[in-house]
């Protein structure tokens, strides 16, 4: 079947359906450009909407992969953007991630999980946060000490582009609070398969501290309360991403070979359909 005749069931069944159906790779790459159209134009949720005659609410669905939406409105949309529907539609069909990058907080395991994974793929792997350091002179503390967060950010989204453009294709770790940038976070999820490397609490604490890090528990009584409250308040924005790898259910060791045989997967099946969504994957 063809991407345009997947397009094709009313926008209000779709968005009452949207929580619970399945993302269909077109969907969420659709999802995923119309996002990045509209944050490339500066236009709100909102601001698109209405210009295109949508509900702010079904958009919100469309944004998340979840909204199947008709052709009529299809075109409306594209046209508020200056194209065609069938160039949008085509841009999602075709375009296809040169890059893999992993997203989670500290101590889920993207170092350790993304060298060993690049090192099985044989692709380069690389640290964005030491890119950041290298182009800043400066390491990521002092950054945010002597500029502020809104600078580091501009230089995240500077470093990230220039790396995703103009290196070959790698095992990209990114820092935790990515998904918290949404001009720089819509920007990977149109140039990058995003993988999730989901874990407990418990187990980003214990990691970071058998690195040798008590940072994050000197004197601080309610540092675990602290750390879950992140993760649920990050959660649904890392749930954005491709895939999901449950690292405290698989282990580290088995969380590499499950993503490695994921990421071959699409590779041989790149001819054929878009790097896409797929289910969470854990021991069963």
């Amino acid at each position: 079947m063809s991407g345009h005749a997947t397009i094709h069931r009313a926008e209000g069944a779709a968005a009452a359906r949207g929580a619970r159906s399945p993302r269909s790779p077109l969907l969420r790459r659709l999802g995923q450009r119309v996002r990045a159209q509209r944050q490339a134009r500066g236009l709100s949720r909102s601001g698109l909407a209405s210009r295109a005659e949508l509900s702010e609410r079904f958009l919100n669905e469309l944004e998340a992969g979840r909204g199947n939406i008709s052709l009529e409105r299809f075109e409306r949309l594209a046209r508020v953007f200056g194209m065609k529907a069938w160039q949008l539609l085509e841009e999602c069909e075709t375009a296809t991630p040169r890059h893999v990058a992993l997203l989670g907080l500290r101590g889920a395991g993207k170092s350790t999980i993304g060298a060993a994974v690049a090192e099985e793929l044989r692709l380069p792997f690389v640290e964005l946060d030491e890119c950041i350091e290298r182009e800043a002179g400066l390491s990521l503390r002092e950054v945010f000490e002597l500029q502020g967060e809104a600078a580091y950010r501009s230089l995240e989204r500077d470093v990230l582009r220039r790396l995703v453009e103009e290196r070959e294709p790698s095992v990209i770790a990114t820092g935790g609070g990515i998904v918290m940038d949404p001009q720089a976070f819509a920007f990977l999820q149109g140039a990058a398969l995003t993988v999730w490397l989901k874990a407990r609490a418990e187990d980003h604490m214990n990691r970071v501290e058998s690195q040798g890090d008590l940072r994050p528990m000197q004197n601080r009584r309610n540092a675990m309360s602290e750390l879950r409250a992140l993760l649920k308040a990050r959660g649904p924005l890392y749930a954005q991403a491709d895939h999901v790898i449950d690292t405290s259910t698989l282990g580290l060791g088995a969380s590499v070979s499950t993503l490695v045989s994921y990421l071959r997967d699409l590779r041989d099946d790149r001819a054929s359909a878009p790097l896409g969504a797929a289910p969470t994957t854990s021991a069963r």
